[in-house]
């Protein structure tokens, strides 16, 4: 019995021995792949990893990394057959990482993120309530992490994300967050992420691409300093030539904040090896910004997205912009064929699809004078876009919507000006007559009225420009312009 019970004992010892070597090695070799990875040379990435896992089959970290090497594909590129054969690696890579010691703080941080990465991958595909619970167990689990190891730098960034995005859900919903115990506050959260960002911690170096990313989004989307934004892109110089995530970033950018010409240097001057990740999505982005500039070829690339692109996010909204291309053309029949597609193809998650669905169920076209404006205007081409829309007057237009547009137009063109007199008299003019009218004119014009507002540190007024915006009932763009009210209430308030 005593040789049974010391066998069994030295089996223990062994076993425990054992699962202690399970460790989070962040090493050269990790550090190498997630660099790669990074840069969307994902097969590079996973090479290393492989050869990691073979030297090295106790360390954990190589598990975490491919989480990102499988992350960026299904979000970009929505690939529902290869979602269905890879999801089942979310709950191993779990298991995986609950191998590890629970005193490191790399236990619940890395298992938290790969929550964070599989909801952001299940709102793609639609499962909006699982990707809710995702979301929420990661939270709960940074917060947990952050108690036991505040001095932990990489709690921050994912925190300080949540935290921030957090603060902008509408009041109407917000007794969902309530119920699931996430709590948002834009300035916390951004002390956050920024705490992060200027970190010389070891660990935020070792995930400083990914803060960038997650930094630029926030300040743009959120924060609306863009300015900051870009000072904060050219500061940090990021190599968007070999960075593919980086250049699809910038472009992007460039694409919602009238950079037109900087996303397309960007994309045309970036590397286009072998060993980069085939992402649809460039197509997209590319094609919208050349279409800004009215470029003949950008239907090309459009083209090539609704043509290969497996998902449905962005799908009717480039329907719709190939169908204006068309429009503008003089061809009535390729317009009208885009136009029907967007019944067929797609789905309705983004603002952007929604409007572009409304205005083909309306059957309306839009006036091509005012679209050639819109479009200049939106790519940052204003003196092209101004010159234009001062050859005419609103009594040149018919219709109220026209006339409504036009006055809209003109004071964003004087917003990014910097005749803000002249914007604000504009949108005055927009938010009056367009109030209770579908179109998101009035809206945005309270918007951004409320941004000027802002920036004059006339706080009171900025409020009421933000709270108008909110108050508009049944308009285009709703959702992400209510984000955007709701944040400037938020950093008005000092919240």
């Amino acid at each position: 019995m005593r040789i049974v019970v010391s066998f069994i004992l030295v089996l223990s010892l062994a076993l425990n021995v054992s699962a202690r070597q399970k460790v989070y090695d962040f090493n050269t070799r990790c550090e190498q792949a997630y660099d790669a990875i990074m840069q969307l040379r994902l097969d590079v990435g996973k090479s290393l990893l492989e050869e990691e896992k073979r030297e090295h089959p106790d360390n954990l970290m190589p598990y975490f990394l491919e989480d990102y090497a499988d992350f960026f594909p299904l979000f970009f590129n929505e690939d529902a057959a290869e979602y269905s054969r890879k999801r089942g690696l979310r709950s191993f890579r779990l298991d995986k990482m609950s191998e590890g010691s629970a005193d490191s703080p790399y236990y619940l941080y890395t298992q938290a993120a790969i929550k964070f990465h599989w909801a952001l991958v299940k709102v793609k595909f639609n499962e909006k309530w699982d990707a809710t619970w995702e979301i929420r167990k990661a939270y709960v689990m940074l917060k947990e992490n952050q108690r036991r190891f505040p001095n932990f730098i990489p709690n921050k960034l994912l925190l300080g994300t949540m935290q921030t995005v957090f603060g902008t859900i509408p009041e109407g919903y917000k007794w969902i967050t309530n119920i699931l115990g996430l709590k948002g506050s834009i300035k916390d959260g951004m002390e956050n992420v920024n705490a992060f960002v200027e970190s010389n911690a070891p660990e935020a170096k070792q995930f400083r691409e990914e803060s960038y990313y997650f930094y630029c989004y926030l300040m743009l989307f959120i924060v609306n300093k863009p300015e900051d934004t870009w000072q904060f892109l050219n500061r940090k110089q990021l190599d968007t030539k070999n960075n593919y995530l980086f250049a699809l970033m910038v472009a992007n950018l460039a694409l919602n904040n009238q950079k037109a010409a900087v996303g397309l240097k960007v994309l045309q001057e970036r590397n286009t090896g072998e060993d980069y990740a085939d992402i649809q999505y460039y197509n997209y982005v590319y094609g919208l910004l050349k279409l800004t500039r009215l470029d003949s070829d950008a239907h090309v690339y459009l083209e090539r997205f609704v043509n290969s692109f497996k998902g449905k996010f962005y799908v009717k909204e480039c329907l719709q912009r190939l169908s204006w291309y068309y429009y503008m053309e003089g061809n009535q029949t390729a317009a009208n064929k885009y136009r029907e597609m967007i019944f067929k193809r797609g789905g309705t998650e983004t603002d952007a699809d929604k409007q572009a669905l409304k205005e083909a169920e309306s059957g309306k076209w839009p006036n091509p004078f005012l679209l050639k404006v819109r479009l200049l205007s939106d790519g940052g081409y204003f003196t092209e876009a101004l010159k234009l829309l001062l050859t005419k007057k609103a009594a040149d237009f018919a219709g109220i919507d026209e006339k409504l547009e036009y006055a809209y137009r003109l004071g964003r063109i004087y917003d990014e000006t910097g005749q803000d007199d002249k914007a604000v008299q504009m949108y005055d003019v927009t938010v009056k007559v367009g109030t209770n009218r579908p179109e998101y004119y009035a809206a945005r014009a309270s918007l951004q009225m409320g941004y000027i507002f802002e920036k004059r540190n006339e706080k009171a007024k900025a409020i009421q420009c933000y709270q108008k915006c909110l108050d508009m009932r049944g308009h285009d763009y709703k959702n992400s312009l209510d984000a955007r009210a709701k944040a400037g209430i938020q950093r008005v308030n000092g919240i």
